[in-house]
């Protein structure tokens, strides 16, 4: 809580303890640092199952592509490039957002995620996309010297990829799935929100892999039909295009939370509706939120009070309605309430321009 300005209520409320010693006026990081923890053990394990598999086929894919001199093959050596890097930027991340608060980052580190996530979807455009189309075009420029032995060790190596890269999308997706039952939301609903950037990113990444992957297959396969390098070479450009459009994706997604989303309008409808509930509480006049993290969230509310309560029992009741807004909402863990007077405010206000 924080004190009220001097003339704006007749009950004045302690300053709020400074951040890093407790809950929301106490620190934060606590309402759901356990329930986080738990989360991110699930999406550690993810990632590690999305780079083993990165790794294998990446080799598998390099080894074939240059073997078959396909450029679908080539694209998709460099997509799991990109998507290996990502794994790697991801577990950082992952490691670094749990650090305690200190004195230069009161509200922790959680936002470390959603850095870490814009630079792997930079990392997904320049290393997968563009390198993808470059080689699309460059096979439409010199055309292709494909055997029908490049074509069988070409198919041998995605038909591989697509087990390994399956695999991975099914972990991820069997994570959200979890996570979409735990928040009692569907499935789709909760690759919407995508509070956790590293799990949405691990989920784009391995969605993209085997549509890649389908894909070179498809261009490969005409190819051998056809005699048609075209067709390889198309597929290798929408490869490409694909990648461009989830790193944009991904990285617009990086960039609203790094300027301060705020919290689900749902949420903040139900926390409003609890505060005007309250019997201390005559009206909620501003209620603003802002994610810190995957699960913490910062909420500031400015309330009116009902007259007729002294200051004790404000202070108390203040104490409370904190508690039980961590309680009710886990990554509600920095909780901010500003005690206000509206009537003796625009007294106030009214006085001045009097003058």
């Amino acid at each position: 809580m924080t004190t009220a300005p001097p003339g704006a209520g007749e009950h004045p409320v302690p300053a709020a303890d400074p951040p890093g010693k407790g809950h929301g006026g106490d620190q934060g990081g606590g309402g759901g640092k356990g329930h986080g923890e738990g989360k991110d053990t699930e999406t550690r394990k993810t990632i590690w199952v999305a780079l083993a598999a990165n790794l294998v086929i990446c080799v598998a894919k390099g080894i074939g592509g240059v073997v078959a001199a396909s450029p679908a093959l080539l694209s998709e050596a460099a997509h799991s490039i990109a998507d290996s890097l990502n794994e790697v930027f991801l577990l950082a991340s992952l490691k670094r957002s749990r650090r305690p608060a200190d004195a230069r980052h009161p509200f922790g580190y959680g936002m470390e995620r959603f850095f870490w996530s814009l630079l792997a979807a930079v990392g997904i455009f320049v290393t997968g996309g563009c390198f993808s189309v470059f080689q699309g075009i460059e096979a439409l420029r010199n055309g292709g010297s494909e055997t029908r032995d490049g074509y069988l060790i070409g198919l041998a190596v995605l038909v591989l990829s697509l087990a390994a890269e399956g695999t991975s999308l099914a972990r991820a997706v069997l994570q959200v799935r979890r996570a979409a039952r735990a928040g009692g939301r569907g499935v789709s609903a909760e690759i919407r929100a995508g509070h956790d950037p590293a799990l949405r990113t691990v989920l784009a990444e391995d969605s993209t892999a085997c549509a890649g992957v389908i894909l070179a297959i498809v261009g490969i396969v005409l190819h051998m039909a056809t005699g048609e390098i075209a067709y390889e070479a198309c597929a290798s450009i929408l490869i490409g295009v694909l990648l461009v459009y989830v790193a944009y994706t991904l990285g617009r997604a990086a960039r609203g939370q790094l300027l301060g989303e705020a919290a689900d309008p749902a949420v903040q409808r139900e926390v409003r509706a609890f505060l005007t509930e309250q019997p201390e509480i005559d009206t909620v006049t501003a209620l603003l939120t802002m994610r810190l993290g995957p699960d913490s969230v910062m909420v500031a509310a400015r309330v009116d009070l009902t007259p007729g309560y002294d200051s004790e029992t404000v202070e108390q009741s203040m104490v409370r309605i904190r508690r039980e807004v961590r309680e009710r909402w886990q990554e509600l863990d920095q909780v901010f309430l500003d005690v206000t007077d509206v009537a003796a405010t625009r007294h106030g206000a009214a006085a001045d321009g009097h003058l």
